[in-house]
């Protein structure tokens, strides 16, 4: 266990684990990590089916969610993946009808950290990166609108994007 823990440890951590290690930075969480590792490798023979998660007590795990979630929810119904970043601050990539109608950048944490968000085109391409949503409506999205509704004429681009039914579906064929 000793052994594989100092493996683990020195070696290339999964993704996983590298964006588990991020949120508890984020969160300032400190478990005894080390500890954890050792006790969760105990009778294992190799690193394959380890995982970060598995190795953290429950508390540590129940506290993260509430200080550092996985991912938010957006206006379509949809969750969007959190992804946290080794400067401390966290992303998520949403495409652009999925947040018609929400005006407040989501924040996160208990230090209520904005998230910076990826808007994406319907291809899934970013568009546009901000952490001031309602600044993103009221002046970038117009021309956005204007560049994007010919490359994509079934997805919705309403004029005003604040009363807009949120979605993630192109309109269905005439």
């Amino acid at each position: 266990a000793e052994l594989l823990a100092d493996t683990w440890r020195t070696g290339v951590k999964s993704d996983a684990d590298e964006q588990l290690l991020r949120r508890l930075q984020f969160a300032r969480l400190t478990p005894d990590i080390d500890a954890a590792v050792r006790a969760a490798l105990h009778g294992a023979r190799n690193l394959q089916k380890f995982s970060l998660r598995d190795a953290l007590p429950y508390d540590v795990t129940h506290a993260l969610g509430r200080c550092a979630p996985e991912s938010i929810g957006v206006p379509s119904g949809r969750r969007a993946a959190l992804e946290y970043t080794a400067d401390g601050s966290v992303t998520a990539s949403v495409k652009l009808q999925e947040l018609f109608g929400l005006a407040e950048t989501p924040k996160v944490g208990e230090r209520q950290e904005p998230v910076l968000l990826s808007l994406l085109a319907p291809n899934g391409r970013p568009v546009q990166l901000t952490r001031d949503l309602r600044s993103f409506w009221e002046r970038t999205y117009p021309e956005v609108r204007k560049e994007l509704r010919g490359r994509y004429p079934r997805h919705p681009w309403p004029e005003d994007p604040w009363n807009a039914v949120p979605t993630h579906r192109a309109q269905p064929r005439r």
